[in-house]
């Protein structure tokens, strides 16, 4: 699959012991195309990533990087993962001059 995988989501803020993240998440019908392709890859290469995460290409306005998204479980009863995270960087959060609450347009392709 290399289907680009977008939407509009809230940026969100955690406070952890080692720092701050910065983060969206994917949820719903573009979860479950990412879901897709990691069982995808799991079944051609016979292994998964670490943490179960994918490879991508992320892209929210006219910023380009490339890293990788996590399955999250946001349900404890949930065997399945509910959503796809990608931490955002400050800097990109500089260069797109978006903050913390803020809709934005985030896209991913999976390499």
């Amino acid at each position: 699959m290399t289907e680009t995988v977008a939407a509009t989501l809230p940026l969100q803020r955690w406070q952890g012991e080692r720092g701050v993240y910065h983060f969206v998440n994917f949820g719903g019908e573009e979860a479950e195309a990412l879901a897709g392709h990691a069982l995808m890859h799991r079944l051609e290469y016979g292994r998964q990533r670490g943490f179960g995460s994918i490879k991508v290409t992320a892209v929210i306005g006219k910023t380009s990087w490339k890293t990788s998204v996590f399955p999250m479980k946001l349900d404890e009863m949930s065997k399945r993962s509910d959503a796809w995270t990608l931490l955002v960087s400050k800097k990109v959060m500089r260069a797109e001059d978006i903050a913390p609450g803020d809709e934005i347009e985030v896209s991913v392709t999976p390499l």
